[in-house]
């Protein structure tokens, strides 16, 4: 059988791209995936439109990429205020091997609004100065859930969380600087919703540098914003890039199925040898 190759349209700068050519209620020889994998990889985020999959056809894709962690449905209804994942982070970094990607499947979409942003990572580590980037290369970081977030709607967001919180709160110790164990691109690997403080410092110590990488990833120039409709499909590399649903849609409905690729733990970013001469 001749592999049928999708056709990628970049839509984003730095991130994100239009997968087209395919029909995901289909099964495709093993040569198909692998492309949409190596754009996957290679873009962070990809997107599919027009794909209407029942539960089983869902599933069946998802596991050509990898094994999966968890399935949810995430809806919000009517008279609901609050959003799941309404701030940048990036999925379950409080574990010790947080997933490896994201798949959402939109069922059904507001009239407007309810968009999802996401932010370069790899992008946003090569924008760095080349003094902060050997600052943060072998540092490492405390990742730990301080707010205690689950897929919850409740009316009131939960409290900041207080300077001795992040100071107790224990999580993995996850490497600032990744290597992308597909691409081999370095990626800044801390995000706002999890990562508390560097290892060895306190959170007071920490706050500075970890306020200024906060900024500086969520910059407009890493930056790719998807508006969703019944059918599309967002499938990103947790690995690199940060997430934020979009909170603008209050007195409508929203329904996606999300599906969470297994990962394993991040990989640490080395200096390459030719840097480290200089350095050292």
């Amino acid at each position: 059988m001749t592999a049928e190759l999708p056709e990628v349209r970049r839509i984003g700068g730095y991130i994100g791209a239009e997968i087209g050519g395919i029909d995901l209620t289909r099964d495709y020889p093993d040569e198909t995936y692998a492309a949409i994998r190596r754009a996957w990889a290679e873009h962070g985020v990809i997107f599919f439109r027009d794909q209407f999959l029942t539960d089983e056809q869902r599933q069946r894709f998802a596991l050509r990429f990898g094994p999966i962690r968890t399935k949810q449905q995430l809806r919000k209804e009517p008279d609901q205020t609050r959003n799941v994942g309404e701030s940048w982070h990036v999925d379950m970094t409080c574990f010790d091997e947080p997933p490896m990607g994201t798949m959402l499947f939109a069922e059904e979409c507001p009239d407007h609004g309810g968009d999802t942003m996401w932010a370069g990572m790899v992008p946003a580590y090569e924008a760095l100065s080349d003094g902060l980037k050997h600052t943060l290369l072998g540092m490492r970081a405390v990742h730990a859930n301080v707010r205690k977030l689950g897929l919850s709607y409740e009316q009131t967001s939960p409290p900041e969380p207080s300077i001795s919180e992040c100071d107790a709160a224990e999580g993995p110790l996850h490497p600032v600087i990744t290597r992308h164990p597909e691409t081999g691109k370095l990626v800044l690997y801390v995000n706002p919703e999890y990562t508390t403080r560097f290892e060895g410092w306190t959170r007071r110590e920490s706050l500075g540098l970890l306020h200024y990488l906060f900024e500086h990833g969520g910059k407009a120039e890493f930056v790719t914003r998807f508006t969703w409709q019944p059918g599309s499909i967002a499938f990103w590399d947790n690995r690199q890039v940060w997430h934020m649903a979009v909170n603008d849609y209050h007195g409508m409905r929203r329904v996606m199925n999300r599906i969470l690729l297994a990962g394993s733990a991040p990989v640490p970013a080395e200096l390459p040898e030719s840097e480290a001469a200089l350095v050292g």
